[in-house]
């Protein structure tokens, strides 16, 4: 395997034959077998230096009886205990700023993100100067593999601040070699100003949200500019759930003349983007293994359900050397398989890419829904103006769900889209649903991440991983 040791180390002046369609074209493309038996070596591995570094994983593997030398067999890895949010939160308490999971002396910590705490203690993402180096060529070999090429332009429009995408995706599209424009997001009357930037700078590779970018186009359209102007071919995601869905990628799509690209695990975890779409593998995402082992687990035993199964995916880093996650349970929802993949890499895939949160699906009167599959239903129905929002209440003991949608449509055609969405949801969802028609521009747009549920029952309404 190429560039295979741990710690990580690569030749920076490494880039593949222009003509090659893979970075390490070894490693994308061998038996998954042998592949997976070097992970297993190198699980242990990482295993035994956080065990030897870091006081949280000593304490947590002592307590539940297992060791690093015990890790044989991939369902031997299955019996190491998840770690959830809220213990590194604990442990950020317990041994401020950073945890006692930090592996690295304080000394060789580059950059620092973090959650926005928002809504408690934020935690604080600790990235050493040399991850950052192996991020970055993470992100580069990832990049290529969607496409883009160095001396491409790529245009970063997420935020700058501690959110890590956009740092991730500059640092990657960097290391390639590309012409980055940082131009951020998030502030009173930038995207207008994006749009204008866009114009003129014509990239050919775009980052941000699945939401910003179907606010980009509806900004570019009030400024008489069609998005197809910009000249964009790559239009890459992370952030929320959205460029795997079919109705959200095709909306993307079909304004800008752009191939979407999904990918993203989470923040805690990058290189964030081990899990990503490819130029010949557009739909879904990939599971580069060799970056970061993905399981996809029951959620209730964190036991790896079977290929074509549904569950939580569980991460852990086989290359970071600061806060390393090892079996970071991530409360998502996805379906992984493995299939011949079109781009010719042996990979996991998920179909669908990341669909959901646990704590975000709502439980209704028995069924399950997801937010993504009422998205995806209401921009195929004609005359939906481009939001919504679901708006859960209980009303004694009975749970309702009012979905409100924006339209342009007016007198009968309006009363056509109203039955339409009604008798659609009813159908989708296999629950009641009391569907109103609102007003365009209605609902504030997103300028970052879209928040459509609204969910003002009492209780929780999910079986949530870290008791929050």
């Amino acid at each position: 395997m190429e560039e295979w040791r741990f710690p990580a180390r690569y030749d920076q002046s490494y880039l593949p034959d222009p003509d090659s369609p893979y970075w390490f074209p070894h490693r994308e493309t061998m038996d998954p077998e042998e592949r997976d038996a070097a992970v297993l070596v190198r699980l242990r591995e990482v295993m035994e230096y956080a065990y030897a570094t870091a006081p949280f994983y000593r304490r947590k593997w002592d307590a539940a009886d297992v060791k690093p030398a015990d890790i044989t067999s991939f369902e031997a890895f299955e019996q190491v205990p998840v770690v959830t949010k809220a213990e590194m939160r604990q442990s950020q308490n317990d041994a401020p700023p950073f945890g006692d999971y930090l592996c690295v002396d304080e000394s060789q910590i580059h950059h620092i993100h973090g959650t926005s705490g928002t809504t408690g203690m934020p935690t604080a993402f600790a990235l050493g100067r040399d991850d950052w180096q192996v991020i970055a060529d993470n992100h580069a070999r990832i990049l290529w593999g969607m496409g883009v090429r160095p001396g491409d332009t790529v245009f970063v429009a997420a935020l700058f601040s501690l959110y890590l995408g956009s740092w991730g995706a500059m640092s990657g599209a960097e290391r390639l070699g590309c012409r980055v424009l940082p131009f951020g997001a998030g502030a009173k009357g930038m995207t207008a100003r994006a749009v204008t930037w866009l114009t003129r700078t014509k990239p050919r590779a775009f980052y941000a949200t699945p939401s910003y970018a179907l606010r980009l186009a509806e900004v570019a359209e009030q400024e008489k500019i069609d998005p197809r102007e910009f000249g964009i071919d790559i239009m890459f995601f992370s952030g929320e759930p959205g460029a795997s869905v079919p109705a959200v990628r095709d909306a993307i799509s079909s304004a800008f003349g752009a191939r979407v690209v999904d990918c993203g695990t989470m923040a805690e975890m990058t290189p964030f983007m081990s899990a990503s779409a490819t130029e010949g593998s557009p739909d879904g995402m990939l599971l580069w293994q060799d970056i970061v082992w993905h399981e996809v687990c029951d959620p209730d035993t964190f036991r790896t359900v079977p290929y074509g199964g549904e569950g939580t995916p569980v991460y852990t880093h086989l290359e970071r050397t600061s806060q390393p996650m090892i079996r970071l349970a991530s409360n998502d929802l996805t379906r992984w398989t493995m299939e011949t993949n079109g781009c010719g890499r042996t990979y996991p895939k998920l179909p669908r890419g990341v669909y959901g949160r646990i704590d975000d699906m709502i439980h209704i009167r028995g069924e399950n829904v997801y937010p993504t599959e009422v998205d995806n239903f209401l921009r195929g129905v004609p005359g939906y103006a481009g939001e919504h929002r679901i708006v859960v209440t209980r009303t004694g003991s009975m749970d309702e769900m009012v979905v409100r949608a924006e339209t342009d449509r007016r007198d009968g055609a309006r009363a056509e889209f109203e039955r339409a969405g009604a008798e659609g949801l009813q159908s989708l969802l296999g629950v009641r649903v009391t569907f109103e028609s609102v007003d365009p521009n209605t609902f504030e747009r997103a300028e970052h991440k879209a928040r459509r549920v609204i969910d003002e029952r009492a209780h929780t309404r999910s079986r949530p991983l870290e008791g929050r």
